[in-house]
């Protein structure tokens, strides 16, 4: 009888100590492998922020934009001349590079320049990664706010449906409130008197005589914009500025580049006419890169063209 209890107190010990040497078999592998799991665990991660990165936007494109804006200055007539400012939010970035477009230069007469400006400005509010973290993005939509006034009746954003029917009222939009044409008063050929198309208008008392292109003055040599873009209309095309030093490289290439992203035409020079004070080429004469974009007539916009233009441009000065 003893010797059964001795043989099975035996028998229960050896099933004891397999039971243990099973339980920490299974406890060491399942260690192991929780361990080498969680090694491997990084190594997954990071792999699929690579495929990520392929099929979604960049961490440049889930940046967004800060808008300020500046007066520069006031009309002849007392108006606000607004620049609105678009800069990239990226933290520990001050960009290097800023890109001045203007509009409305002729108020309005030429009130489509003015509405591709404030159309530019509703792009960037919808699409503000498109900014380089690099570039500050300036917008003066509205330059000659007296002239554009005159046409449809506020200095700020319209319809076209608020412009004159009046053709001599369009026509009186051309001028800021002293009746001088803001095109011909700027120190490039500058004269009393200039020329539009077979006309004679304006060029002011001197260079600089009006409070509008004093404002666009104090702001570039503030500023020191690496480009600049002016919307007029109406003659379709992209033309390049000089001020008798030639057309720089750095302006034939942001006219090519404009031009073959939007279609327009480029050309050199604008020789329709002979043109004095004109601001464009005055920029030049300050060795600053500028280009006149002309709209086709005077009531189309052509945002489809303007905007492949603009995103060339903003892709070029990308760092």
């Amino acid at each position: 009888m003893r010797r059964v209890v001795f043989r099975a107190t035996i028998d229960s010990m050896k099933n004891t100590i397999i039971a243990v040497v099973v339980i920490a078999v299974l406890g060491l592998g399942a260690y192991f492998y929780l361990r080498n799991s969680s090694e491997k665990t990084p190594v997954t991660s990071e792999k699929q922020e690579i495929t990520d990165d392929t099929t979604k936007p960049s961490a440049q494109d889930s940046v967004p934009v800060t808008k300020a804006e500046t007066v520069i200055g006031t009309s002849v007539g007392g108006n606000k001349i607004t620049a609105y400012h678009y800069v990239s939010a990226a933290p520990s970035i001050t960009p290097d590079t800023e890109l001045l477009f203007i509009g409305g230069i002729h108020g309005g007469y030429e009130w489509n320049t003015a509405l591709v400006a404030y159309e530019f400005m509703d792009y960037l509010k919808e699409n503000p990664t498109v900014i380089p973290k690099n570039v500050k993005v300036t917008v003066i939509p509205v330059l000659n706010p007296d002239g554009l006034k005159k046409v449809v009746g506020t200095t700020g954003r319209f319809s076209p449906a608020s412009v004159s029917p009046s053709a001599e009222v369009v026509v009186s939009g051309r001028f800021n409130a002293n009746m001088v044409d803001l095109n011909r008063n700027f120190d490039c050929d500058w004269q009393t008197e200039g020329k539009w198309q077979t006309k004679t208008v304006s060029g002011g008392s001197k260079a600089f005589s009006e409070s509008e292109s004093q404002a666009v003055k104090q702001y570039v040599e503030t500023a020191k914009p690496s480009a600049v873009v002016v919307w007029y209309s109406s003659a379709g095309g992209v033309f390049s500025s000089n001020c008798h030093n030639g057309v720089s490289a750095e302006t034939k290439m942001l006219t090519k580049l404009f031009a073959d992203a939007s279609g327009y035409p480029a050309y050199e020079s604008f020789n329709f006419y002979e043109i004095t004070g004109d601001m464009v080429n005055w920029l030049a004469k300050n060795d600053i890169p500028a280009i006149s974009v002309l709209l086709t007539n005077h009531t189309d916009t052509e945002w489809d063209k303007n905007q492949k233009g603009i995103e060339a441009l903003l892709n070029y000065y990308m760092k």
